[in-house]
């Protein structure tokens, strides 16, 4: 095990009354599913590690890309990848889900590598929400005495995609925004509910200005859909409610932790750790990849997911857990 900052007391200590837990959650995120190198396998034996836990999890909570991608896919590969996808929770885990959506797991948007017109039905998230049986991309649900608040942080960009809640031109003071429903899920929320928001895409992030960002003469300059880009304006709005106490992300595969007026920001690695291949065959690939001067980029998180446990009180503790895959070589 990896233990996380403000890891979990072991179960044997007492707890103070005003500490005790409320809801434990298994945080899985950057799946990747494929058929190559044991993907799905790998999946799998995340799934049964946590099932084997002396104290399991209450739920799992799913942060997006659950697929290597049907982005750039055809129909047949994408269903290929969701079929394994749903079979190994299917066979090997009977715990609540909840699902948020990433990148990967929409279907076609990169038009010209999928081969898809954009009039096939379930193209763009509706197919992974169907398969998923999500109502809707964003939502929230109470569970223990906390709110969760999960989020759509993918949205279009040309045959690409941007890091936002709302796509690009949208006046975000309007309603039927997802910026505005957020703002109304915090303000209907009773002040002394803490709060946990979920999201694929960090809302803010240290991790990637290593792992992405780019020095010039103007400064760090960090890609659009590394960390949500209309950030300013979501911890604006967080700072006007207290109760807001944690967000868990993904994406780009690393553990990363920012406390941040009062709101801690965890990016939980990634389940396929460096997409199923190891760390030193991606430090090859990397290096292989690098042009002079380019700067050094570190290794992704080995394979894992993390346990997070919210208490009574609104504090929590979380631990990144290492469940033993060992990638297929090259």
């Amino acid at each position: 095990m990896a233990l996380g900052l403000g890891a979990a007391p072991s179960p044997a200590l007492a707890v103070p009354e005003s500490r005790r837990r409320s809801v434990s959650i298994a945080h899985l995120t950057d799946m990747h599913v494929q058929p190559e190198r044991k993907g799905a396998e790998g999946l799998a034996a995340c799934l049964k590690h946590i099932m084997n836990l002396k104290q399991k999890p209450d739920m799992i909570v799913v942060g997006g890309d659950m697929i290597m991608d049907s982005f750039e896919a055809d129909d047949a590969r994408t269903k290929q990848q969701w079929d394994l996808f749903t079979a190994a929770f299917r066979e090997n885990t009977n715990l609540p889900v909840k699902y948020c959506l990433g990148n990967h797991d929409i279907w076609g948007w990169d038009k010209t590598k999928s081969k898809t017109t954009g009039s096939e039905p379930g193209w763009g998230k509706q197919r992974a929400m169907d398969i998923l049986k999500m109502s809707a991309p964003f939502y929230s649900f109470d569970q223990g005495g906390w709110k969760i608040i999960v989020l759509d942080s993918v949205q279009p960009r040309g045959e690409g995609y941007i890091g936002r809640l709302d796509p690009e031109g949208v006046n975000q003071d309007a309603d039927g925004t997802q910026f505005q429903w957020l703002a109304r899920e915090l303000a209907n929320t009773p002040s002394r509910t803490p709060i946990c928001v979920v999201s694929h895409i960090p809302i803010l992030c240290a991790g990637n200005m290593i792992s992405d960002g780019k020095m010039s003469e103007n400064g760090m300059q960090i890609g659009a859909a590394s960390q949500l880009t209309d950030v300013h304006k979501i911890v604006d709005l967080f700072s006007r409610y207290p109760n807001v106490k944690l967000c868990l992300s993904g994406h780009i595969h690393l553990n990363d932790r920012i406390d941040f007026q009062g709101v801690t920001y965890l990016c939980n690695g990634a389940v396929s750790g460096a997409w199923w291949r190891g760390r030193e065959a991606y430090r090859k690939i990397l290096n292989e990849r690098a042009k002079p001067g380019d700067p050094i980029r570190p290794y992704r998180s080995d394979e894992g997911y993390a346990l997070v446990d919210l208490f009574t009180d609104g504090s929590f503790a979380y631990v990144y857990v290492k469940y033993g895959w060992q990638a297929v070589a090259e």
